[in-house]
């Protein structure tokens, strides 16, 4: 393992994070909101983290391994995690303690949108938006950029795009990683600024547009206000956001394809997609008629919140039209616990992936099959295509670890005196990046003790690299030359 070169890495990315400290800088100057003090000091810090981390090793020019590749991307999670919540820690008037500074900040930087800040209307706006900014570089992963913008890494590149891509990518969409790389940016880019434009022409303000259109194409449900998107009350407002959503739920690969390569038919094509739009279906057309049934909601804003708040849960964005937590029954549960699916495989969503429950759900189908004729042959098919044994241990391997780990968590969070409708709606949406919570945290994590919240941000990492990235680095195996 080449330490000085993983050293020189992450010295470079510090570098390069702390541009992007620069907008709510200025941001924070034309408006003159106290907030220029925190950012300068938190960006003259990670420049010198930075530098400390790079100068020594900058001559260091070594082949990244695949191993390597792992400790980068898990070091990236918990040195960012941690440096992003230096203007949290500084801003002179919502300074939060070292927990809630580091929680906010690992919520934000991997997409799960919970907050402990509960007066989210009255903090400065250049916080704010660093807030949301987070949510947007975390969509796809600083890691990803860096590699398209700065090829001077020349290091195995691919070793950390296979280490950090979230979900199962399929292949490579272009012959060259950087290009790669950029293919997806632009993708993600072009989205923001779509979404953006619909949000400003819905009546947004340009501040609300901005930072929702960040939040809402990484999928990650932080807002500019306490009530999220149900401040605005606009129906109009809630279906742009649905639609976006989902659009950054989808596997970005096919979103290539359809835009450059003018095959839109490839998102019909996809198994994985149809299956994920027929689960969303499903969901929404079950809890607006469970509203509808249960005289809680007339039929139309049955549909309306039941649309909505389906579409959020499941791509794990965490976006609130409403208070969900005081549906009747079982809904509340139902519509959280719908995030354990998450997005597509390739997306800014995290969760167990449409792919890998389409492929458990085949695979026991086949089970069913062989039962009833011993002697017969079940080819496993996904498209057209074979699915290969080894595919499916993988897929059940995963299975079998999330739900230890899921176990593990909820016993952990509750063993710090968490109740057990708490703890579970914090561990579901803590691991699968998704936000929102029940019980206690239904609106904000803040009356979390430390330990559960330092718990949970483990989850929200694990969720965020699909827990085998991190978990391979505890396997001794990992460690033997």
């Amino acid at each position: 393992m080449s330490v000085r070169q993983i050293c020189r890495i992450l010295g470079i990315l510090m570098l390069l994070y702390s541009v992007t400290l620069l907008p709510p800088m200025l941001l924070s100057l034309w408006l003159d909101d106290g907030g220029i003090t925190a950012f300068s000091v938190a960006l003259i810090e990670i420049v010198a983290l930075g530098m400390l981390a790079w100068w020594p090793n900058r001559h260091q020019r070594d082949e990244l391994t695949p191993r390597d590749g792992f400790v980068v991307v898990t070091l990236f999670w918990v040195v960012f995690g941690t440096i992003g919540a230096f203007p949290f820690l500084l801003s002179p008037h919502h300074a939060l303690p070292f927990v809630d500074a580091l929680f906010e900040s690992f919520s934000g930087l991997t997409g799960t949108g919970s907050s402990v800040m509960a007066d989210l209307d009255n903090i400065p706006p250049s916080l704010n938006y660093y807030r949301h900014q987070l949510c947007w570089l975390g969509g796809m992963g600083i890691v990803v950029l860096a590699i398209a913008i700065m090829p001077m890494l020349g290091v195995g590149g691919m070793q950390l795009y296979r280490a950090e891509s979230p979900g199962v990518v399929k292949d490579k969409l272009t012959p060259r990683i950087t290009e790669t790389a950029k293919a997806l940016w632009l993708i993600y880019v072009g989205l923001t600024l779509l979404c953006l434009l619909c949000f400003r022409l819905a009546s947004m303000s340009w501040f609300d547009a901005v930072c929702h259109a960040f939040s809402t194409i990484a999928t990650a449900g932080f807002s500019t206000h306490g009530n999220s998107i149900g401040h605005f009350n606009s129906p109009l407002i809630e279906l742009i956001t649905a639609v976006f959503m989902f659009a950054g739920a989808i596997n970005f690969g096919l979103h290539f394809m359809a835009l450059r390569r003018g095959r839109p038919i490839a998102y019909w094509r996809d198994p994985e997609l149809r299956f994920f739009a027929g689960s969303l279906l499903l969901l929404i057309a079950l809890v607006s008629v469970m509203l509808w049934s249960s005289s809680t909601l007339a039929p139309l804003q049955a549909l309306r919140h039941g649309l909505f708040m389906s579409t959020s849960l499941l791509t794990t964005t965490g976006f609130s039209s409403t208070d969900f937590t005081m549906w009747p029954g079982i809904l509340p549960f139902l519509v959280v616990s719908a995030s354990v699916m998450g997005g597509m495989a390739g997306s800014t969503a995290s969760g167990v992936k449409p792919l890998r429950m389409m492929l458990a759900l085949k695979h026991s189908l086949r089970e069913i099959s062989r039962l009833l004729h011993p002697n017969g042959v079940f080819a496993l098919r996904l498209g057209r295509k074979v699915v290969h044994y080894r595919v499916i241990d993988a897929v059940w391997g995963f299975l079998t670890l999330y739900l230890g780990v899921f176990v593990i968590m909820m016993w952990s969070v509750m063993a710090t005196g968490v109740d057990f409708v708490t703890a579970y709606g914090a561990v579901v949406c803590s691991l699968n990046n998704a936000g929102a919570g029940l019980g206690a945290v239904a609106s904000s994590y803040a009356s979390l003790n430390d330990a559960a919240k330092l718990i949970l941000m483990g989850g929200m990492v694990l969720g965020r690299l699909e827990i085998f990235t991190l978990l391979v680095l505890l396997s001794p195996a990992f460690w033997r030359r």
